[in-house]
């Protein structure tokens, strides 16, 4: 008689295929083993958010959503159109973006670019390109909270404020002159798209509350990050992830001549950018010029919390993320150089011991 062959199951498990899977069911996992820490992480983030976020963002997103029921970008734009195009390839309006963006801070530049792209007033590439130059830290988080509050030295906030821009301005100019020429797509209001709605007295009120609501949306939006990525990193140092990736960096940052106290502080600024560069002001080390080129790339690159509150934001539009995350690492690189070059050439900005 012949014998029945047996059928051998082979599940082969694909880390790629399941990534995303297994990256949440590590998150849960740790919440659960290290709860006790993770709570204390959330009421942090919590405070954080709700003391500092809040009152520093939410006035200036009703004022942003306001300010798009009046005519003010389009004179904006008519009045920048002869600079911005011929630099950084990308209509007038990108300067209303850009300087309400600097003003304001990680992630107003975003929403407005998402607007400008909704209302027609700029083409996909164009859109996409100019989250990536308008979106930055803002003036009073480099100058007053790094430079005053962390630094302790109002002149380093200066420092990095000035190579912040510049990186960001150098950015808008490369991916200006790598973009399309022959984009000729309208930038006119889209089809279907209704007209502008024009804010009068008569319509103030609900106008005023349209804005309140939306922007309500936006900074819980942003709280919810904020939490998340306070109980992200306190798994990661709860687990010993960050002293293992210490260890293993360390003969590198020998060769660099880089203490290896950064390792840590650095990729928690990769996560969150307050985070990471409070940790690195507070790393003791002769030549401070380290701890501002670094912290320079860390306000550049902004941190992947701040790519998941754009990517939120911008998820309503057909604008791209990839030209954003490009644009921001080089933002980072540049900054740092930047800020290199005038440490080491002019003595008042070099505070070395």
């Amino acid at each position: 008689m012949l014998k029945k062959s047996k059928k051998i199951n082979i599940h082969i498990f694909s880390i790629k295929k399941h990534i995303v899977q297994i990256i949440f069911l590590s998150f849960m996992i740790g919440l659960i083993l290290f709860s006790n820490n993770n709570i204390a992480a959330a009421k942090n983030g919590l405070k954080l958010w709700s003391n500092n976020v809040v009152p520093s963002l939410f006035p200036f997103f009703v004022a942003v959503h306001l300010l798009s029921y009046t005519n003010i970008c389009e004179k904006i734009s008519k009045i920048c159109y002869k600079f911005m195009r011929p630099l950084f390839n990308v209509p007038g309006s990108g300067a209303y973006a850009f300087i309400l963006g600097l003003i304001s801070g990680y992630p107003v530049g975003a929403k407005i670019v998402a607007d400008l792209r909704n209302s027609g007033n700029c083409t996909k590439n164009e859109g996409s390109r100019m989250l990536a130059f308008t979106n930055n830290s803002s003036l009073l988080f480099i100058v007053g909270t790094v430079g005053i509050s962390l630094f302790k030295n109002s002149t380093i906030g200066i420092l990095l404020l000035i190579t912040h821009i510049l990186s960001s301005i150098t950015v808008g100019i490369i991916l200006g002159l790598i973009s399309k020429k022959n984009d000729k797509t309208s930038s006119q209001l889209l089809k279907g798209k209704e007209p502008k709605k024009i804010c009068t007295f008569f319509n103030l009120g609900d106008i005023l509350a349209s804005s309140i609501i939306s922007s309500i949306k936006t900074i819980l939006l942003i709280g919810g990050f904020v939490i998340i990525f306070s109980c992200l990193i306190s798994i990661l140092n709860e687990s010993k992830f960050f002293y293992i990736l210490t260890l293993v960096l360390t003969p590198i940052c020998n060769i660099l001549k880089i203490p290896s106290s950064f390792i840590s502080s650095f990729f928690t600024g990769i996560l969150e950018l307050t985070n990471g560069a409070h940790l690195v002001s507070n790393i003791a080390c002769k030549h401070i010029s380290i701890n501002i080129i670094v912290t320079a790339f860390l306000l550049g690159f902004g941190g992947i919390s701040v790519f998941l509150q754009v990517f939120s934001i911008i998820s309503k539009s057909d604008l791209s993320i990839k030209p954003y995350i490009y644009g921001k690492l080089l933002q980072g690189i540049i900054a740092s150089l930047y800020t290199y070059i005038l440490i080491y050439s002019f003595n008042f900005f070099n505070f070395n011991l």
